[in-house]
């Protein structure tokens, strides 16, 4: 039986605004699996990246519980969370987030060498490898295209060999052809790794791919549909 790697339990968000308290998750509660592929969708404005934030370590919640491979998050200040993530969690974010000054090969290094690890240039020129640059292991990401450089960022998320893998909109500055690209390689690279994936998009195909969709709207978790239905709202939430 599979055990829970990430769950959320009447988890809100409420910032403060000039016209007052605005609700941006309301009791939200979610349970995601060791090795699941899980899509969180919604409309812009639905909450679903502060949610991803939250379920990251990387935000923090106005009220409820989140806990990551046993790690109660919401109980931890930032540098205890900082830990967990470095333990257990890898990103890939849709503007890459690559260090300018640094190249491919030392881009994926990073998470390696923080993890003390001495291998880090034969682990980074191998993934590097599989995600198709071994010929631009030298350049710097100004010298890549934004395909290449989400390659690379794929590649230094899966470095730190995450249990979890967090994903925001990983093929939303991407053209078509390339986010389907950029799709398969990241779910061939979870099969790979074992991964539990949990991303945000509104890329219809991603999503889809993904063992289950979680729909936001207004802050709250929709409740499960029909097939059919569901279909139909998943569709209307990725438009």
């Amino acid at each position: 039986m599979s055990r829970a790697v990430v769950s959320a339990e009447k988890v809100a968000k409420v910032v403060a605004t000039a016209t007052g308290e605005l609700v941006i998750l309301d009791g939200i509660d979610i349970e995601i699996n060791e090795g699941e592929s899980v899509a969180i969708v919604g409309a812009s404005g639905s909450g679903k990246t502060t949610l991803l934030g939250i379920l990251a370590g990387l935000d923090t919640a106005s009220g409820g519980t989140v806990i990551l491979m046993d790690a109660v998050l919401s109980d931890m200040d930032e540098e205890a969370r900082a830990l967990v993530r470095g333990q257990h969690i890898g990103f890939v974010f849709q503007s890459f987030q690559l260090l300018a000054s640094l190249t491919a090969r030392e881009n994926v290094m990073l998470p390696v060498e923080l993890r003390g690890d001495t291998l880090a240039v034969e682990q980074a020129e191998q993934l590097l490898e599989k995600v198709g640059l071994g010929d631009r292991m030298d350049h710097y990401p100004r010298q890549m295209s934004g395909g290449e450089q989400q390659r690379v960022a794929i590649a230094r998320a899966f470095a730190s060999r995450p249990t979890v893998l967090f994903a925001d909109e990983p093929t939303g500055n991407l053209d078509t052809r390339t986010g389907e690209m950029i799709s398969d390689l990241l779910f061939e690279l979870n099969r790979e790794f074992g991964t539990t994936l949990v991303l945000v998009t509104h890329d219809k195909r991603l999503a889809q791919s993904c063992q289950r969709t979680i729909t936001i709207a207004a802050g709250r978790v929709e409740p499960p549909q029909t097939e059919a239905a569901e279909v139909l709202s998943t569709e209307t939430a990725l438009s």
